[in-house]
């Protein structure tokens, strides 16, 4: 007696719920690798955005002329982001008669540390479904391959004598299911903690940058002070 176990045949006279499951993975397969995709452009393109304005920052560029350039665009994100909020907050706080240099420069920080946050908000928009797809889809296949693997041996409970080839289908489509999640699983873990540590990396990269900014508003701050004082 021959068995067609071919994986279309398997998966065509599977139980419903196993088909549900097959079917839930390969979603959840899908949208992974779209989000995978979509956050590699994100994640590099906001690395080339940080190396490109920090050669403008540090090439001795005016800052006003810089922050002028930036308050036209509509598009800032990333360092340009923490940067033009810092930078705003110091002009606004220098323009303000009782703004003392210590609660300027306080202020230039809280507004470059939450532009920071906002940005890593940004940054990690869906990994929590990657997340999520790599530590439930395993499971969700093993719920898969115990239906199937139940459903085949109800299915021999009136069958006087059982052979291999009458369980063999049964367990084949379950097994499938727990192939599936397995799929589905593995790059979703690898990516979300390969998309985490570049975020990580990024965001710190962020906040030495805020640190520096801050550093030389703050000497800025404190020569026109002193300049004030002299005249």
């Amino acid at each position: 007696m021959s068995v067609d176990l071919s994986l279309y045949r398997l998966i065509l006279e599977a139980s419903l719920i196993v088909q549900l499951v097959m079917v839930i993975l390969v979603l959840a397969s899908v949208f992974s690798w779209m989000i995978i995709v979509l956050k590699w452009r994100v994640l590099k393109a906001a690395r080339q955005a940080a190396d490109e304005f920090e050669d403008r920052f540090w090439s001795g560029a005016d800052l006003s002329h810089l922050y002028d350039g930036l308050r036209r665009r509509t598009d800032i994100a990333g360092m340009e982001h923490v940067f033009s909020a810092g930078f705003k907050e110091f002009l606004r706080g220098r323009a303000t008669p009782s703004g003392d240099t210590e609660t300027v420069s306080q202020n230039t920080q809280r507004a470059m540390r939450v532009s920071i946050s906002r940005e890593g908000d940004t940054l990690e928009t869906y990994l929590n479904f990657l997340a999520t797809v790599g530590s439930t889809s395993p499971y969700i296949g093993l719920f898969g391959t115990v239906w199937g693997i139940m459903h085949a041996f109800i299915g021999l409970s009136g069958v006087q004598q059982a052979t291999l080839a009458m369980v063999a289908p049964g367990i084949a489509e379950a097994l499938i299911a727990t192939a599936l999640g397995l799929f589905a699983a593995i790059p979703a873990v690898i990516a979300y903690n390969s998309f985490s540590g570049q975020i990580d990396r990024l965001l710190a990269r962020y906040d030495n940058f805020s640190d520096e900014l801050a550093a030389l508003l703050q000497r800025q701050l404190s020569g026109a002070t002193a300049e004030e004082v002299r005249s």
